[in-house]
């Protein structure tokens, strides 16, 4: 006769203790922080205009350099618009080239570098890691009245770049293959470089 025989100690029900409520709930915890980062974001309606906030390094006429401002993209012209200054604007015609770029900055200023100096055994590498905020640089390359050629960088918010870039491919910018260029040859060097 066959008898299953469970012993006393596997037959209790199963009890998490504290340390595994931790734990779940700590990943519960990290999941829920990335779900929006996963996130893309489309618009929905075209007939509108598009505008995000933006800081103008160098470039626009009227445009102080380092200033923050309104980027948008309407009536066939890319504006952007201090507050409570007059907008400086470009033909989206006009537009030659559009760059993206990413970057990336410290924030926390002295603080944060003191923090991460008093934080024992190789802490402040973990802190330098949270103490950096990413975003997009924008560059445009654009022709005025005259003929003469300008450019422009504006910094935006990570995936804001890659909107407007889009946003001005939909109203008729060209962009060169020079960009797809040399991202192929960046990777072509990727991949020597791992060999």
């Amino acid at each position: 006769m066959d008898r299953f025989v469970v012993s006393r100690a596997h037959s209790e029900a199963y009890r998490p203790d504290r340390r595994h409520a931790f734990w779940l709930s700590s990943v519960l915890l990290c999941c829920s922080l990335t779900a929006p980062a996963q996130t893309i974001t489309q618009r929905g309606d075209t007939g509108a205009p598009f505008s995000t906030r933006a800081t103008h390094l160098l470039g626009f006429a009227n445009a102080r350099n380092n200033s923050t401002g309104t980027l948008s993209v309407q009536d066939d012209s890319l504006q952007f618009q201090q507050s409570g200054k007059p907008g400086a604007k470009v033909k989206v015609a006009l537009v030659r080239d559009v760059f993206l770029g990413a970057e990336s900055k410290q924030v926390g200023g002295l603080p944060m570098t003191l923090g991460k100096t008093a934080a024992p055994f190789g802490g402040g590498r973990v802190v330098s890691l949270f103490a950096h905020k990413k975003y997009d640089t924008l560059s445009l390359e654009y022709v005025d009245a005259d003929g003469g050629i300008h450019g422009a960088i504006f910094q935006l918010a990570k995936g804001q770049g890659e909107l407007v870039k889009n946003e001005l491919i939909a109203q008729g910018v060209t962009i060169s293959s020079r960009q797809d260029q040399s991202t192929k040859e960046s990777a072509a060097e990727a991949r020597h470089e791992n060999k």
